[in-house]
């Protein structure tokens, strides 16, 4: 006669302790990695080589983001903002599905975008620097 991982664990306290450890184990390391992802999505905290935070309050965070000539970032977003181009900038972005996307923007662009999420590079052989306005997408909440 044979038993089931059922039988065993009602005949086996022991191994009924196991499989409930086991499985709280494997459930907390995936809300761990969950939190991970969700808070790895900030560039400031995943990048803060590229990405300095120059003011905030509940409305709104600016960034003040260089690039060295080739230097490529990490995968992160941004909410919907402004981004105002303080030098000439040849990019790439690339997209969480793999797609690139290049831009060439001139010194003194200013530009709306809406919420990404992308992996972007200097593509040129000069720094680049820009300013990023983020807006809050819900300033009541932030105080």
């Amino acid at each position: 006669m044979g038993y089931s991982v059922r039988d065993a664990m009602t005949r086996h306290p022991a191994t009924r302790r196991i499989a409930v450890m086991t499985g709280l184990a494997i459930l907390g390391t995936t809300a761990f990695l969950i939190g991970a992802a969700t808070n790895a999505q900030d560039a400031a905290k995943v990048d803060p080589k590229h990405y300095k935070v120059v003011l905030e309050n509940d409305q709104v965070r600016v960034l003040r983001i260089t690039y060295g000539p080739h230097e490529k970032s990490v995968m992160h977003s941004h909410p919907p903002g402004v981004v105002v181009y303080l030098t000439d900038a040849r990019g790439r972005f690339t997209m969480p599905g793999g797609k690139p996307q290049d831009a060439v923007t001139k010194a003194g662009t200013v530009v709306w975008t809406d919420a990404t999420t992308h992996m972007p590079e200097n593509a040129g052989d000069k720094d680049f620097e820009v300013i990023q306005v983020e807006l809050k997408t819900n300033p009541a909440a932030a105080k």
